[in-house]
């Protein structure tokens, strides 16, 4: 279940290691996204999702998994060690957001016109807080603000060729990694902050719609190292299956990441409060279309190492 974690272009930077009495979850980088990415930070991030993927699996199983985040300085990949704990009664809660992982993906399209509910904005910055990660709802604003960055941020990734090069690599696999023509609008949506530009059109249809209900937040931390990133990843899964269990479509931004003056820009918006981690655009999709199908993952094998299990 692990496995089905959302990832930065759908790299998959992670890697599970099965032995007699833990789980040893580490980062692959040879996944990892070096032109725009270099230090690991979305990597990291991605790998958090997998992490709380596990957690909540293991809950919804009915056991407690005890986790030692970066538990060995002689040993920086490892991100986490997951303990079995005492077994208890399956969570109902967990439950629900398994299922909720089968269906969650990104959807790339316009949202609909219906404005959404502050009280649904607060269940997901709750999930969040809950990973100590915290929400911030940007105001009309702010929302300029972010689209200026994010037309700066594209502006600079557009001018460099390496991370153009890497974008084309890792939008024409088809071997369970990457992000298929499928997920990406066939033409560039109309929005007010704009979303990443594949440098190519997909195959994804996209409908009038606008993302003027749309609301958008930066997910923050008061860290900037490993340990925070690995937080900001179970904040953005736990926050990602709510909202797929209450009906709100979230759409991660991480290009104004990417870019160090974007990425300061956006700490400004925060009140310079902690580092930010993604921009999370959030509303309801448009229900006179169909989204995109799941995202393509590799088999477990590619993954998950079980040959020293016993």
């Amino acid at each position: 279940m692990a496995g089905r974690a959302p990832s930065v272009h759908n790299t998959q930077p992670w890697r599970w290691t099965v032995l007699p009495d833990r789980l040893e979850l580490t980062l692959d980088t040879h996944r990892q996204l070096a032109a725009v990415d270099p230090q690991g930070r979305l990597a990291i991030v991605s790998c958090g999702a997998a992490l709380h993927h596990a957690r909540v699996a293991l809950a919804a199983e009915g056991w407690e998994a005890v986790i030692h985040r970066l538990p060995d300085p002689a040993r920086p990949d490892l991100l986490a060690v997951v303990l079995p704990g005492e077994a208890r009664t399956p969570d109902p809660a967990a439950m629900r957001l398994v299922q909720s992982m089968w269906v969650r993906h990104t959807d790339r399209r316009p949202l609909g016109a219906e404005p959404l509910s502050a009280a649904a904005v607060s269940v997901l910055a709750e999930a969040a807080r809950a990973e100590g990660v915290h929400l911030h709802v940007l105001d009309p604003g702010q929302v300029y603000d972010l689209a200026a960055a994010a037309n700066r941020a594209a502006a600079v990734e557009a001018a460099d060729e390496r991370a153009q090069a890497e974008l084309a690599y890792w939008t024409s696999r088809g071997d369970g990694l990457g992000v298929p023509a499928s997920a990406v609008p066939a033409v560039p949506p109309a929005t007010t902050v704009p979303a990443r530009d594949f440098g190519r059109p997909g195959t994804l249809p996209v409908g009038e719609g606008h993302d003027r209900a749309a609301v958008y937040g930066v997910l923050y931390g008061p860290g900037d190292d490993r340990a925070d990133w690995l937080r900001a990843g179970e904040a953005l899964s736990a926050a990602w299956l709510t909202a797929t269990v209450n009906g709100v479509a979230l759409l991660p931004l991480s290009a104004v990441i990417e870019v160090d003056v974007t990425r300061s820009a956006l700490r400004r918006l925060i009140s310079g409060f902690g580092w930010p981690y993604l921009v999370l655009r959030l509303g309801i999709a448009d229900p006179e279309h169909a989204g995109p199908a799941v995202t393509p993952r590799l088999a477990p094998r590619a993954t998950v190492d079980t040959s020293r299990a016993q």
